[in-house]
């Protein structure tokens, strides 16, 4: 169209998550004109609703059950832990076979190696930017806990402390009294636990992610209302008609969570991107019951969080498709599974919050150069890390689109590994 405004950049980057957020803060940091991009206001989506929590552990993949006595609950939609809708999983067959052997002793083995350099500078990442962009005061220190009712739960979960203690991760094991100093608003004293005093977590995710885009534009990096789906490959870079006239760049960032492997699509690159739903629901506490940082039921799926808004409980993992409508079951089950270990009073929102976490088989993020478009990189797939690495993966992948030597090496990330 004659006449219209045309905005040019070095970098886009399509999505105003915590990941493409931290992707544009660090790019504008190293000094590239960067435009971010997004339908909505940044964090809307998972950035807003996961549990808060910063993991220095985590060194095996987010398991699906397999084993008939875990499997019998969830085929019956008697488990928090994984609920389904039936035409979902027989699509995602293929997918579900990939992931399990994945979830292997080899599998487990590569995830671990690739994984632990990223989580030794997740909390130093988050604090830094938190530091610069006045989100610290959401930052709490104390860790997490991960709960188990069964002492069969607490063994299954020893290959995670194996890594743990390969990698130099602290941990400690309570139950009975230690449990009960460390969180006395427990009802279940009685459980086996272990505490994971290296993680943080924060008061309000969606305020954070805020706090980081405001940093972000207060450095001088440029924000647009935009459809990713309309970006064009044009000849010297990419173009997207915002709602302020068109946005040019010679490179562009594709960092748009459960939506990402859509637009790749147009691209000609397909990614075995699946997702897993997510919901959250905020309590009041009961009878002056309180809880001094998250708490993981890990039989059950559901993390309590202590927030500014009260007791957020979210969900464990609805494998559902992305656009259905959402599913109240999966948080009013959750709630009583969650009402066994915590006192939680009436709901402080009128509705579940649902969100989609985006999963690859190998449950690592794609972080790289896209294998087959000049000028196309991808930050995406982050499945229930993207809270947690979305600065480390940002600042790794603006150390390589401006020509820097990563902090990491990323190899073990690239898109190509996708590609047969």
């Amino acid at each position: 169209m004659a006449g219209r405004q045309v905005h040019a950049f070095d970098v886009m980057v399509l999505g105003a998550g915590i990941v493409g957020v931290c992707t544009a803060l660090h790019l504008r940091r190293l000094g590239l004109d960067v435009a971010l991009i997004d339908r909505k206001h940044p964090g809307a989506e998972a950035s807003f609703g996961n549990a808060g929590i910063v993991q220095r552990n985590g060194f095996v993949p987010y398991a699906v059950p397999n084993r008939l006595q875990d499997l019998v609950p969830i085929l019956l939609k008697q488990s928090s832990a994984v609920s389904y809708d039936l035409g979902t999983v027989l699509r995602l067959l293929p997918w579900i076979r990939r992931y399990h052997a994945c979830n292997s002793g080899r599998g487990i083995e590569a995830y671990s190696r690739t994984i632990a350099p990223l989580r030794a500078f997740a909390v130093e990442e988050h604090l830094e930017l938190a530091r610069t962009t006045n989100a610290d005061r959401f930052y709490r220190q104390g860790g997490w806990l991960h709960l188990f009712r069964s002492e069969t739960s607490f063994r299954h979960s020893e290959t995670e402390r194996l890594y743990a203690r390969v990698f130099g991760v602290s941990y400690d094991e309570l139950s009975g009294g230690d449990l009960a100093k460390l969180e006395p608003g427990l009802k279940l004293p009685s459980l086996k636990a272990v505490h994971w005093p290296e993680s943080c977590s924060v008061s309000n995710p969606g305020a954070v992610v805020d706090a980081f885009w405001r940093g972000y534009v207060q450095e001088g990096g440029g924000y647009f209302r935009g459809d990713a789906g309309k970006l064009r490959r044009e000849r010297g870079g990419f173009s997207l008609e915002g709602e302020r006239g068109e946005v040019f760049a010679r490179n562009a960032v594709i960092a748009l969570g459960a939506w990402s492997a859509d637009v790749m699509k147009g691209f000609g690159e397909s990614y075995p991107l699946a997702v897993q739903r997510g919901y959250h629901m905020h309590y009041r506490a009961l009878s002056g019951a309180s809880l001094s940082r998250p708490v993981v039921d890990v039989e059950n799926g559901f993390t309590l969080t202590p927030t500014d808004n009260g007791i957020r409980l979210t969900t464990g993992v609805e494998l559902a498709g992305r656009d259905l409508p959402p599913n109240p079951g999966v948080v009013k089950l959750a709630r009583r599974r969650a009402e066994e270990l915590f006192p939680l009073g009436r709901p402080l929102q009128d509705t579940p919050w649902m969100g989609c976490r985006p999963c690859l088989p190998d449950s690592l993020p794609v972080v790289g150069a896209s294998p087959s478009v000049p000028g196309l990189w991808l930050n995406f797939g982050h499945a229930h890390d993207g809270f947690t690495l979305g600065p480390v993966t940002g600042r790794l992948l603006a150390e390589r689109i401006a020509g820097k030597t990563p902090l990491l090496d990323i190899a073990g990330l690239a898109p190509a590994r996708f590609m047969a």
